[in-house]
């Protein structure tokens, strides 16, 4: 009954993407399965549908005879077997990227403690001749540069340095996500890795030419990055790619893994810089080795690593976007229209589906239950929290802990080196070894499981961590302690991949790429207002109340937690219900249009 159910509907999809209007209604009949089961558009895409399926161009004809399907085995079967899509082609080169992004991290950050502490002393000691200072030597410990003037001042220039990167990702990360959908994962992530590569480039030329060119040459180093996306649209397009490659039931593992090499490549990269920084003393050196690493990722993306999606899924997605343009009017460059500013946060709307009702999301005749609407609320609104505030605490934990402890740029890379490590055991050992003992087996005849109750209080867990770990920077009064309240923050950061797998749980498979998508938009808003809020914070109460920013994170934190009380497990939909069949109403079209992408 199910398969007959599944054909039915994939039917009636089929016939929607090559004859619009004309949609299934129970007027209809349904198919019984006597129509072709290779025609692509009864394929049903459901979470146990196998990810890359075969074709005619691949083999898949039933007029081949057995020994030219076993010739063609021989021939092609060794090489498919190794480009098959899986997180594990990603895993080892984002380690990569990672390597170069978490090296160049805490250098780049005391580039600019250190040009900003050369033009203020520089300028006051053109306006008062009496004063004297030692010369500011990049990439060394300049202690004139530890006083609360340069820290306010940094804080300040990190405050117009992620506004500029976050609002072009902004607008350009969920982009790339629908782009993922029908051009493929691979080549978006390749997309976004240009921008990363430009950006290191002027970073190279400013560590360069430090004495003669301006610290405001490191924004345009910020545009191309945020052009491309920025590492949260290259973060989200790689869990796009995982989810492509993974059931449910493992999804948070296949995340896990993702945020583990994210994490190694944070904790090794700036242990290895700690170690050049200490045999060369050359900053240059790690810039330079960053910008290969980043390089060779953007080739290694476009040449080498399998795309997830299959022809026919793209040319699926394809299609459904055109049935979109059909329902929208033609918009020039120059109007008013098209440069609204509710465009940019159109993409949003996804997030948010009615209740009660069909959407874009949940095309079925009785939509979204409001368990499954709140569920998807709250678990988008918690995992841009938790991004933002990890964002928003990346840069000031190192400027802080220069001011109040004295480190410089070994003491600070071996501290997030040390966090990382911990997040990394995380990923890597913690989590697989929970969800293994753990595991629930996930339900095939569902097309939305919604999160586990093991998704939940794992949730739960690791944000009251967080909460207790910020709490202990704003009381740490010796580097050990600060250490100590990174490792609790670390422990926490296992909430990142269960929030965003439990997200990919409540949607259906051919819309995972654009509520990711939508996903990277609120972390791109998130780089923008957070790292703002917390920059902005310490520029005001650094010397006076300089641990502010942490208490009011911690406050953060705990209204976080207050809201995963509010996540309800097994929140299920399953299409296959007579009640939930696809049917075109007044109020679907209505949602479509509504919905539908600038």
């Amino acid at each position: 009954m199910a398969n007959q159910t599944n054909s039915s509907v994939d039917a009636d999809v089929g016939g929607q993407l090559r004859s619009r209007p004309v949609v299934p209604t129970q007027n209809h009949p349904r198919n019984t399965g006597g129509d072709d089961p290779k025609d692509p558009a009864q394929l049903h895409v459901h979470e146990q549908t196998p990810l890359l399926q075969r074709t005619s161009e691949e083999g898949y004809d039933e007029g081949l005879d057995t020994s030219s399907q076993d010739s063609a085995a021989l021939n092609a079967g060794f090489w498919r077997s190794r480009t098959k899509a899986s997180v594990f082609w990603l895993f080892p080169f984002l380690l990569l990227y990672m390597l170069g992004f978490g090296g160049a991290a805490v250098p780049k950050i005391n580039l600019m403690v250190s040009l900003t502490c050369r033009d203020y002393l520089a300028e006051r000691a053109s306006s008062d001749p009496g004063f004297t200072y030692l010369p500011v030597l990049l990439g060394q410990d300049n202690s004139q540069c530890q006083i609360p003037e340069v820290q306010s001042l940094v804080a300040r220039f990190q405050l117009y340095y992620n506004l500029v990167v976050g609002l072009l990702s902004a607008l350009i990360s969920p982009q790339l996500g629908h782009l993922s959908d029908r051009y493929g994962r691979t080549s978006m992530i390749a997309v976004s890795a240009i921008g990363t590569v430009l950006a290191e480039i002027i970073t190279v030329i400013v560590a360069a030419n430090a004495e003669r060119v301006s610290i405001y040459l490191l924004l345009l180093g910020a545009t191309f990055d945020g052009l491309g996306g920025s590492f949260t649209a290259i973060m989200a397009l790689s869990t796009s790619y995982a989810s492509d490659c993974t059931i449910p039931g493992k999804r948070s593992v296949a995340f896990g893994y993702l945020h583990g090499a994210i994490f190694t490549g944070v904790a090794a990269g700036p242990f290895l810089v700690a170690i050049l920084m200490k045999k060369t003393h050359d900053i240059m050196s790690v810039f330079c080795s960053a910008l290969a690493l980043h390089v060779l990722f953007f080739f290694v993306v476009l040449l080498v690593i399998p795309e997830s999606l299959s022809k026919e899924q793209k040319q699926r997605a394809q299609e459904k976007h055109q049935v979109k343009l059909a329902h929208q009017e033609d918009v020039g460059w120059l109007s008013m229209t098209f440069w609204n500013p509710k465009k940019i946060i159109a993409p949003l709307a996804i997030l948010f589906p009615p209740a009660g009702r069909p959407s874009t999301l949940f095309p079925n005749h009785g939509g979204a239950s409001p368990a499954l609407r709140r569920n998807i609320i709250l678990l988008s609104v918690i995992d841009t929290l938790h991004l933002g505030m990890a964002l928003g605490m990346s840069q000031i934990i190192i400027i802080y802990a220069g001011y109040m402890f004295g480190w410089g740029n070994v003491e600070s890379s071996i501290f997030v080196s040390i966090i990382s490590s911990v997040r990394v055991l995380n990923f890597f050992i913690v989590l697989p070894i929970i969800t293994r003992i753990f595991r629930e087996e996930p339900r095939e005849d569902l097309v939305i499981s919604g999160s586990g109750a093991l998704d939940v209080v794992l949730i739960r867990v690791s944000i009251l961590l967080d909460m207790i770990g910020f709490a202990g920077f704003a009381l740490a009064n010796h580097g050990s302690l600060l250490i100590l309240s990174g490792v609790v923050t670390s422990l926490g950061g296992m909430a990142a991949p269960v929030l965003q797998s439990s997200l990919t749980k409540h949607v259906p498979r051919d819309r995972i790429g654009q509520i990711l998508g939508a996903k990277g938009l609120l972390h791109a808003i998130a780089r923008v207002i957070a790292p703002s809020i917390c920059s902005f914070i310490y520029s005001v109460t650094v010397g006076k109340f300089s641990q502010a920013v942490f208490v009011c994170l911690s406050l953060v934190f705990g209204i976080a937690f207050c809201c995963t009380l509010y996540i309800k497990a097994h929140v299920r939909l399953d299409l296959d219900d007579p009640r939930n069949h696809i049917t075109e109403t007044d109020d679907y079209r209505e949602a479509v249009e509504d919905e539908l992408l600038p």
